[in-house]
């Protein structure tokens, strides 16, 4: 028995393929839209009625023309203005730079100069009081107020920072701080300490990073900054000290100053070292002056005082 025979299945015609952007409607309707519909009628209607485009008299037309010409002659004249001022400017630099290169150089030279005749006047007086019998006295009076260099056994002494005051510890700065006292910072009240200290422990000469201290030296702060007869310093501070070393060196660490300095070591984290040397060399203070001088005479009534 033969089947009847099945028809044919039937399909549906295929779908149109989908558009890529059919899911951006919202971006594609932005896109063709660009222009609002009450914008698009206005700007219609307005071109309908003659009102948009170019002006259509002569008179708004050369109104127009001038307005553009005008904008145009402001940009070129600002142009050429500021192409003729660069010259001019860089001109003026340079010579301000030349200025301040004189004089520095004349700067330079007249401090070697003052050296010089520093230098000369104090030859002279040796030679005068060496004539007058005084000489020894003067090299002493010279070594102990700071006004002749000096070299012999001494001391050194090293005072930095503590490590963690160089960035201020976790990122931030111990000198921008409420807190600075209590931080590992050198301030100029402990270098004051340990000066006297090395003074009351027998130093002859003192200095601090090459600067000789006399009797008229400060030792002071500006801002975070410590001054030395007004020249700032930069740490570490190096202490140079002439004297019997080894005996220096225990009296200072023994005394209530060298105390302190070790309290600072343990409390804050400053470092500081100490050490005997056999030879230290400290140059001579650069602005000693003579405020009273007196002659060597007994005799009262010959006694002339003078100041300079």
């Amino acid at each position: 028995m033969c089947g009847m025979p099945q028809p044919p299945p039937v399909r549906s015609s295929p779908s149109p393929p989908r558009r890529p952007d059919a899911s951006m409607s919202l971006i594609t309707n932005v896109m063709d839209h660009s222009l609002d519909d009450g914008y698009a009628e206005a700007a219609a209607r307005k071109q309908s009625q003659g009102e948009g485009g170019l002006p259509k008299t002569l008179g708004a037309k050369l109104v127009l023309a001038a307005g553009l010409v005008l904008a145009a002659l402001v940009v070129t004249v600002g142009a050429a203005q500021a192409r003729v001022a660069a010259p001019t400017v860089a001109k003026e630099r340079q010579e301000l730079i030349d200025r301040i290169d004189r004089e520095t150089v004349a700067a330079d030279k007249l401090a070697k100069d003052v050296d010089r005749l520093r230098d000369d006047v104090g030859a002279r007086q040796r030679a005068a009081l060496k004539r007058s019998g005084g000489s020894a006295d003067t090299d002493l009076v010279g070594v102990l107020s700071g006004a002749t260099a000096v070299h012999g056994p001494g001391v050194k002494l090293v005072v930095d920072d503590a490590k963690e005051a160089s960035s201020g510890g976790e990122g931030t700065n111990p000198r921008e701080t409420s807190g600075f006292s209590d931080t590992g910072r050198v301030r100029d009240r402990d270098m004051q300490r340990v000066v006297n200290g090395l003074w009351s422990s027998g130093a002859e000469a003192v200095s601090i990073n090459g600067q000789r201290l006399t009797a008229l030296s400060a030792i002071r702060a500006a801002g975070d900054a410590i001054l030395v007869d007004n020249k700032p310093l930069v740490p570490p501070y190096t202490v140079l000290a002439v004297g019997d070393g080894e005996r220096l060196s225990n009296t200072f660490q023994n005394s209530a100053d060298g105390l302190y300095l070790h309290a600072l070591e343990q409390n804050f984290a400053i470092r500081a070292t100490i050490s005997t040397e056999s030879d230290v060399r400290l140059p001579s203070a650069p602005s000693v002056i003579v405020r009273t001088a007196e002659p060597a005479s007994g005799n009262a009534e010959k006694t002339e005082k003078g100041t300079s």
